[in-house]
């Protein structure tokens, strides 16, 4: 896997990339904002971009921004976006358009490398990752809609859901069967009206969960 690392913070760019060499991931090039990132993934089409959600020159919203670029121009380059604080806006923003390829953690995340790759991997390999904090935010901020409709299990298995987690990790977390986690997901689809002709409904239910939320 080859990336690009956007990160203003001289010493967590280092970071990253050292961490991400020994895990066996090259990293292509290692930029402070994002005018340099979309150069960067202009001339090395990485297989995924790392980027900062803040970034100069006003350090609010320039990498997200960036990212959404990314997404249209180079669709087949995974986005995992880095920030300091939950900003469950902006996650909600990167997966508007679509679910796959795309992740949003907290930086405190990659001080667990063994996660912070799985992630990583997980998203360039076509799918989400999301923080569990910004999940459990959600929830919380959460009011009248859809979602009402969940049991407490099904909304658990849900969250699971959007960190991007398969029915076989949902299990093993919940303490569960994967039959169990199966029959939970079809309840969600059911609650949250989506057919089985409505194209990927794990997609759409997630979508459906960030958009309540």
């Amino acid at each position: 896997m080859r990336v690009v690392i956007a990160e203003d913070s001289v010493l967590l760019q280092a970071g990253l990339a050292r961490l991400l060499g020994v895990a066996g991931i090259e990293v292509a090039a290692t930029v402070g904002d994002a005018e340099a990132l979309l150069a960067a993934v202009a001339e090395h089409r990485p297989d995924a971009a790392i980027v900062d959600v803040r970034m100069p020159p006003t350090h609010t919203d320039e990498g997200i921004k960036a990212a959404l670029v990314i997404r249209r121009q180079w669709p087949a380059v995974a986005v995992l976006m880095l920030s300091q604080y939950v900003e469950e806006r902006y996650a909600a923003d990167l997966l508007s358009a679509n679910t796959s390829k795309v992740g949003y953690l907290l930086k405190d995340r990659v001080a667990d490398v063994a996660e912070f790759v799985d992630a990583l991997r997980r998203v360039a390999s076509g799918g989400t990752a999301l923080d569990p904090e910004v999940v459990a935010q959600l929830l919380l901020r959460h009011t009248n809609g859809p979602l009402d409709r969940l049991t407490p299990r099904e909304r658990e298995v849900l969250a699971h859901m959007a960190e991007g987690r398969a029915n076989a990790d949902i299990a093993e977390t919940l303490v569960i069967t994967e039959s169990a986690v199966a029959k939970h997901i079809n309840g969600i689809f059911a609650k949250l009206d989506l057919a089985p002709g409505d194209g990927d409904r794990r997609v759409l239910a997630v979508l459906r969960y960030l958009r309540e939320g």
